[in-house]
C-alpha cells in the first residue's frame, strides 16, 4: 500500500489551507468593516456616542469569549460541528444586526455575532495544529499573520466604499452574506481534521483538567502572556493612532489612511517573513526579535510624547512597532500549540482569548488624559512591551523552549496541505 504522501490530494483537500486562512478574517472584517458609517448608524438610531461605541466593545467581548468556549468543544466533538454551528450563527446574527430597531438590540446582536466569529479563528488555528507539524506549522501561522494584516487593511477601506452605496444595514447584509459564502465553502472543502481517536472526553471537569494543564506549563504560559501583552499595544495603536495622527499631528483622513496602510503593510509583509524565519532559523529566536522590535517602537512613541518628536518620528516608531507584533505572531502560536496536539482547540482559545482580553483592556487607557497629548499613548505601548518582555524572560526561556519545532503530530497528517 502507497504511503499516504505520496497519494495525489484531490481537489477538495487542496482548498483546506485556504479556507482555513480565510476563517482568519471574521474577527477583522466583523470589528472594522462598518466602523466608518457608526456615525450615521449612531443618529438613526438616536443612541449616544459611548452606546454607539459599546457595538464595538460588544463584538470584542464576544470574539475572546467565542474562543474560550469554540476551542474545548472543538476538542470534545471535532471541528467540523462547532464550524458549521459558529458560520450559521454568524449569518443569523449579522442578519439580525441588520434588523435591529434599537441600539440596544444591536449590542446585544453585536456580543453574539463576535461569540460566533470567534469560533473561527479558534478553528482555523486548533485545524492548523491538526494537520501541521514542524516548520509547516510555523509558516502556516505566518500565513495567518499575514491574512490577518490585510483583513485589517481592508475592511476599513471597503466598509468606506461601501458606505457609499448602502447604508449601516447595508454592511451587515453584506456580512451576512460573507458568512453565506463561508458556510458553501466549509460544506465544500472542510474535511474533518480531529479524528475521533484524538478526541478529548469527558465534560466540564476535564475541560478544567486541560486548563490547567496547559497553564501549568511555563512555556506555554509564557507564550500566551507574551501575545497577550504585545496585542495590548497593538489595540492601544488602533484605538489611539487615529486621535494622535489626526487630532495632534493634523494629518487628513486620506494622510491618515496611508499611514495606516503602510503600518499594515509592515505588519503582512513581517508577518510573513516571521514565519520563513522561525522555520528556517529558530522559533525563539525570531520571537526574542519581535519583542525587540516591539518595545524599540514603544520607546520611540514614548519619546515622541515626552518631546514632541516630528511627525516622521511617529511614523516610524508605529511601523517598527507594529511589525515587531507581527513578527512575535507566528513563533509565539507555534510554541503555545506545538505540544499539545491533543487539545490544540482549547490552547487556541486560551490563546486567542488573550489577545483580545488584553488589547480590549489597554484601548480605553490611551485616551485617558484626553486628546491633546499622546503621552499615555507611549506608556501603555512601553508598558505592553516590556510586560511582554518579561513574560518571555521569566517563563519562556527559564523553562527552555526549542529553538526547532519536531516534524512530528500524533495521528495521521493531511496530504496536499503544503503552503510553499
Amino acid at each position: 500500500m502507497p504511503h499516504p504522501s505520496s497519494l495525489s490530494p484531490s481537489p477538495v483537500t487542496r482548498l483546506l489551507p485556504t479556507l482555513l486562512l480565510v476563517l482568519t478574517v471574521f474577527g477583522p472584517i466583523s470589528m472594522d468593516l462598518y466602523l466608518p458609517v457608526l456615525p450615521a448608524l449612531t443618529i438613526e438610531l438616536d443612541a449616544a456616542t459611548s452606546m454607539a461605541q459599546l457595538t464595538v466593545t460588544a463584538c470584542l467581548i464576544g470574539l475572546a469569549l467565542g474562543q474560550l468556549i469554540a476551542g474545548p468543544l472543538s476538542d470534545r466533538f471535532g471541528r467540523r460541528g462547532p464550524l458549521y454551528i459558529g458560520v450559521v450563527a454568524y449569518i443569523a446574527t449579522s442578519a439580525l444586526c441588520a434588523l435591529s430597531p434599537s441600539i440596544e438590540l444591536l449590542i446585544g446582536a453585536r456580543l453574539v455575532q463576535g461569540l460566533a466569529g470567534g469560533v473561527g479563528i479558534v478553528i482555523a488555528q486548533a485545524a492548523g495544529r491538526d494537520v501541521y507539524s514542524g516548520g509547516a506549522l510555523i509558516r502556516y501561522y505566518g500565513r495567518m499573520t499575514v491574512i490577518g494584516g490585510f483583513a485589517a487593511i481592508i475592511g476599513p477601506l471597503l466598509g468606506g466604499q461601501l458606505a457609499t452605496v448602502t447604508d449601516w444595514r447595508g454592511l451587515f447584509v453584506f456580512l451576512a452574506a460573507i458568512g453565506a459564502v463561508i458556510l458553501a465553502a466549509v460544506a465544500l472543502a472542510y474535511r474533518e481534521t480531529l479524528p475521533p481517536h484524538r478526541r478529548t472526553k469527558g465534560g466540564f471537569t476535564q475541560t478544567g483538567g486541560d486548563f490547567r494543564t496547559l497553564l501549568s506549563n511555563q512555556v506555554f504560559t509564557g507564550a500566551v502572556l507574551v501575545q497577550g501583552f504585545v496585542n495590548a499595544a497593538l489595540f492601544a495603536y488602533l484605538s489611539g493612532a487615529t486621535y494622535v495622527l489626526q487630532g495632534i499631528y493634523g494629518l487628513s483622513p486620506q494622510q491618515y489612511a496611508l499611514a495606516f496602510g503602510l503600518n499594515s503593510a509592515g505588519f503582512m509583509v513581517f508577518g510573513y517573513l516571521a514565519g520563513r524565519a522561525g522555520e528556517r532559523w529558530s522559533v525563539t529566536g525570531t520571537l526574542v526579535v519581535g519583542l525587540a522590535m516591539c518595545a524599540l517602537g514603544a520607546l520611540g512613541l514614548l519619546a515622541s510624547g515626552l518631546l514632541a518628536l516630528p511627525l516622521a518620528a511617529v511614523i516610524v516608531s508605529l511601523l517598527v512597532m507594529v511589525s515587531g507584533v507581527a513578527v512575535t505572531t507566528p513563533p509565539a502560536t507555534t510554541l503555545a500549540l506545538a505540544d499539545y496536539p491533543q487539545m490544540a482547540g482549547t490552547a487556541s482559545s486560551l490563546l486567542g482569548m488573550a489577545r483580545f482580553a488584553f488589547g480590549g483592556a489597554s484601548a480605553p487607557f490611551v485616551g485617558i488624559a484626553g486628546a491633546a497629548t499622546m503621552l499615555p499613548f507611549g506608556i501603555v505601548t512601553v508598558v505592553s512591551a516590556a510586560l511582554a518582555v518579561v513574560a518571555y524572560t521569566t517563563l519562556v526561556t527559564r523553562r527552555g523552549a526549542p529553538t526547532v519545532i519536531p516534524e512530528s503530530v500524533p495521528g495521521r497528517q493531511l496530504t496536499g496541505l503544503e503552503t510553499r
